[in-house]
């Protein structure tokens, strides 16, 4: 049996839905990404999939995010541009702007300043025991997988999106049910989107995720960076 997670932030912290050989098996809530840890490093998840920039560059943009961008066309603005490791070490967001502007010649957006808290967290867990099967994803570009190569035009946040994505999910073998329990308090595209990071999860787990770029990226310490779907 294979067992992977699939992480979206969420408020509070990290809404987790788990799949056991491509099926719905559980979701819950977790305050810190670090607390799934254990599991993956005793081998009990294959993968741990996350809904969070994991590895970042020392100069320049990520081609992960360029090429994520062009790929998803209608739905790029769903991707934010990740600046240099030195961009996130600032501690607020005018300083950030200028080491920014300063490393790259560009802006940073508040929206992707926003992402600061969770994106630290999530790259603190790399160097950790366990932290080696952490994988990046963006759930839109699962969810365009799912649908065969077509971008969503319907914003998850909309009920046709929201349908529409649960429908594709469950055309995959991942039927959400109902009542989530406790995880059902969390927003439904948090849901929606640690499911489609669940079903990469369990595609990289099998060899048949595709990553951007492709091959990866590499940061200073050598691991790879890529988004995966």
């Amino acid at each position: 049996m294979v067992t992977v997670l699939g992480a979206d932030a969420c408020p509070g912290g990290w809404l987790t839905v788990e799949l056991r050989d491509g099926r719905f098996a559980g979701a819950r809530a977790v305050t810190t990404l670090r607390s799934l840890l254990p599991v993956a490093a005793s081998g009990g998840v294959a993968v741990v999939a996350v809904d969070m920039p994991l590895g970042l560059l020392e100069t320049g943009w990520r081609r992960a995010d360029t090429e994520a961008a062009a790929l998803l066309g209608p739905r790029r603005g769903s991707v934010f541009r990740v600046p240099p490791r030195a961009v996130w070490l600032e501690a607020t967001y005018e300083d950030a702007q200028r080491r920014c502007r300063e490393l790259t010649g560009a802006g940073l957006s508040r929206q992707s300043w926003g992402l600061a808290s969770k994106l630290r967290e999530a790259n603190a867990c790399l160097t950790e025991p366990g932290g080696d099967r952490l994988f990046e994803v963006h759930p839109e570009l699962s969810f365009r997988a799912l649908a065969e190569g077509t971008a969503l035009l319907a914003r998850k946040k909309s009920w046709a999106g929201q349908m529409t994505r649960r429908s594709l999910l469950a055309a995959a073998g991942i039927v959400l049910p109902d009542d989530l329990g406790a995880a059902g308090r969390t927003p439904p595209d948090d849901v929606l989107d640690a499911a489609a990071a669940a079903w990469t999860a369990h595609r990289i787990a099998h060899g048949h995720a595709h990553s951007l770029p492709g091959p990866p990226e590499h940061d200073a310490d050598g691991r790879p960076v890529a988004i995966w779907y």
